[in-house]
C-alpha cells in the first residue's frame, strides 16, 4: 500500500495495495487550457482557435496499421510534453481503435478508458470494450483508447527492477515501532528515488491535465466535434477533467465508479478505506453464512476479527506459497483486497484463505500478484510506477511526514477496523515524491458542458458512492444513476437497468432521470 495506491475496474486488473488514487488537478495547466482552446476546433466550429503552437498537433493525421489483434487497427498520435511550452518536445502516445459494425449510422467515436491511473485503455479496449460492449453501441461507435502519457504503452514511467518490486510489495505496511516506520519509509524513498532516476524527464508531465488535454487532441484527430466518453474509476476524474476544460466539446461522458475532485489525498484515502470495510462486510455476511467459512459461521464482526487475527499471525511468521516469497501481511492483505472488486471472486477468495490458514499461501499470493500485475517470470506492467507518478502529481501529499501517518492511524482504523492501519500507512508514498504537485482538490462544475452521466455503485469498495453523490452534485448538468449491488463500477456488471440507461445514452442522447436506482 503506497504508490500501489489506485482503482482496479471490474474487467481489468487495476488495483493496487495502497489502493486509492489522488484525486484532482487544477493550477497552470488548466488555466493555460481554458486560455488557449476552450471552444470547438479542429472537428467543430471553433468557438476560440487553437493556439499556433498546439496546431500541427490538432492537425495531424493519424497512419492506422495491423496491431496484431483481429480487428483492430493501432496508431501513434502525438503530443506536447510540456502545454504550456509545446516547443520543448513531444510524447508518442499508443491509439488502438476497432470500427464501428453496423447496422445503424455511425455516431462518431467512442473513447475508453478503465482508470487507475495507471490502467492500459488499449488493453482494456482490445480485451474488453471493443468486443464486450454492449452489440448496439459497438454497431454505432468506432472503439477507442489511447494509454495516457506514461502508461503502458505511452511512453511508460518506471522505477524498480521485478526483483526490487518484489521486496517492495512485501515491506511491512503495518509499523509497530520505530524500526518498522524506518523502513517502510526508506521503502517509499527508494520506490520515488527510482522513479525519478530512471524515468525523471516525464514525471512533471504526466498530470490529469495533461492527459485530458491529449483527450482533447485525439477527438479533433479523429474528427468528432465532441467528446463520447466512457471512463470507469479513475476514469471519471478523468473525464470530469475534461468537462471542466473543454465544456463546450462535451458529448455523452458516462463517469461509472465516480471520484469526487473536491477531496484532499487523506480524505480520499480514509473515504475508500470506510469503501472496503463495506465490501468487505458484505463478503464476510455471505461467507459466514456458508458452512466452510474460513472466518467461521458466528457472525459479520466475528469474521472481521478472524481475518485481523490471519493477518497479525502472518505478519510474526509468513507462510510458504511454494516459491521464494512467502506470504507476510502485506502480500496477504492484497489479496484479500484485490477479491473486494468483484463479487465474483469471493468464492475465490474464500478458498484462497481456507489454504492460507492452513498453512499454505500459494492461492492468496496469486491474488496480490494479479492485483500488481505481476507475470511468472517475475516482470510487473508498469501500472504501479504510473500509478504514483500522476496520483502525486495531481494532488499534495496526504502526509508531511511518517509522524502524520502515525496520527492518522486511529481515524482509518474506525473508518476499517480490518483494513485501516495498512490503508493510513500507505498514503505515506507522495511525501516523498521528486517532482512537486501541481494540481489541487477542488469542485468541477463544467459549466455549459452538455448532460453528464455518473453512476454509483452503493458498495462499491475503491470509489464510495458517496462520491458518485458528490460528483453529480458538483457537475452543473451532472445526472445520477444508482446501482444497488456490490462490486466496483456497475456498467456490464449484469444489470440490464444499468446497462439500458446507459445504453439508451450513448445511442439517443437522452440521460436517465437523475437518481433513478437500479438493482
Amino acid at each position: 500500500m503506497d504508490s500501489r495506491r489506485l482503482l482496479r475496474t471490474s474487467a481489468t486488473a487495476l488495483a493496487a495495495a495502497g489502493l486509492i488514487l489522488s484525486g484532482c488537478t487544477g493550477g497552470s495547466d488548466a488555466a493555460a487550457s481554458r486560455s488557449t482552446s476552450a471552444g470547438r476546433t479542429a472537428a467543430g466550429s471553433a468557438a476560440t482557435p487553437v493556439a499556433a503552437a498546439l496546431k500541427k498537433y490538432y492537425g495531424q493525421k493519424l497512419t492506422w496499421r495491423d496491431c496484431g489483434v483481429t480487428d483492430f487497427q493501432c496508431a501513434t498520435l502525438l503530443a506536447p510534453l510540456d502545454y504550456a511550452k509545446p516547443e520543448a518536445g513531444d510524447v508518442k502516445l499508443a491509439v488502438s481503435r476497432v470500427r464501428a459494425t453496423g447496422p445503424g449510422k455511425r455516431l462518431g467515436s467512442l473513447l475508453v478508458n478503465p482508470g487507475g491511473p495507471g490502467g492500459s485503455a488499449v488493453g482494456y479496449l482490445q480485451g474488453y470494450a471493443g468486443i464486450g460492449y454492449p452489440a448496439p453501441v459497438r454497431a454505432r461507435y468506432d472503439m477507442v483508447a489511447v494509454d495516457p502519457r506514461g502508461v503502458a504503452r505511452s511512453e511508460p514511467v518506471d522505477c524498480l527492477t521485478g526483483p526490487q518490486m518484489d521486496a517492495y510489495t512485501q515491506v511491512d505496511q503495518t509499523p509497530d515501532d520505530a524500526a518498522e516506520v524506518n523502513a517502510l519509509s526508506a521503502a517509499f524513498k527508494e520506490f520515488a528515488a527510482g522513479c525519478e532516476k530512471k524515468s525523471g524527464a516525464i514525471l512533471p508531465h504526466v498530470s490529469t491535465v495533461a492527459t485530458a488535454r491529449d483527450m482533447d487532441v485525439l477527438r479533433a484527430v479523429l474528427g468528432d466535434e465532441e467528446l463520447t466518453y466512457v471512463g470507469a474509476s479513475y476514469g471519471t476524474f478523468l473525464g470530469a477533467t475534461y468537462a471542466e476544460l473543454f465544456p463546450a466539446r462535451v458529448g455523452r461522458l458516462v463517469l461509472d465508479g465516480a471520484m469526487d475532485p473536491s477531496l484532499p489525498a487523506v480524505e480520499l484515502n480514509r473515504d475508500q478505506t470506510a469503501g472496503f470495510e463495506t465490501a468487505f462486510r458484505a463478503f464476510a455476511a455471505d461467507c459466514v453464512r456458508k458452512p466452510d467459512c474460513p472466518l467461521g459461521t458466528e457472525s459479520v464482526a466475528a469474521a472481521g476479527q478472524a481475518l485481523k487475527k490471519f493477518f497479525r499471525d502472518v505478519d510474526a511468521e509468513p507462510v510458504p506459497t511454494g516459491e521464494s516469497r512467502a506470504l507476510g501481511e502485506s502480500l496477504a492483505t492484497t489479496g484479500v483486497i484485490a477479491a473486494m472488486y468483484d463479487e465474483g471472486a469471493w468464492p475465490q477468495l474464500r478458498e484462497a484463505l481456507t489454504r492460507a490458514i492452513g498453512g499454505e499461501g500459494s492461492n492468496l499470493l496469486a491474488l496480490a500478484d494479479s492485483y500488481y500485475e505481476r507475470e511468472a517470470d517475475g516482470t510487473y506492467a508498469n501500472l504501479m510506477f504510473a500509478n504514483a507518478a500522476v496520483n502525486c502529481l495531481d494532488l499534495p501529499p496526504a502526509y508531511a511526514a511518517p509522524a502524520d501517518a502515525g496520527k492518522a492511524v486511529p481515524s482509518f482504523e474506525k473508518a476499517s477496523p480490518v483494513f485501516g492501519a495498512g490503508l493510513a500507512w500507505a498514503a505515506l508514498n507522495c511525501t516523498y515524491w521528486p517532482t512537486p504537485p501541481t494540481g489541487r482538490p477542488h469542485r468541477i462544475t463544467a459549466d455549459g458542458a452538455a448532460p453528464i452521466l455518473v453512476v454509483g455503485t452503493t458498495r462499491d469498495p475503491a470509489t464510495p458512492y458517496r462520491w458518485a453523490r458528490s460528483l453529480a452534485d458538483q457537475l452543473s448538468s451532472g445526472t445520477l444513476l444508482t446501482y444497488e449491488g456490490d462490486g466496483h463500477t456497475a456498467y456490464g456488471r449484469g444489470s440490464d437497468c444499468i446497462d439500458t440507461a446507459i445504453n439508451t445514452y450513448l445511442l439517443e442522447g437522452t440521460p436517465p432521470q437523475d437518481g433513478k436506482r437500479c438493482s
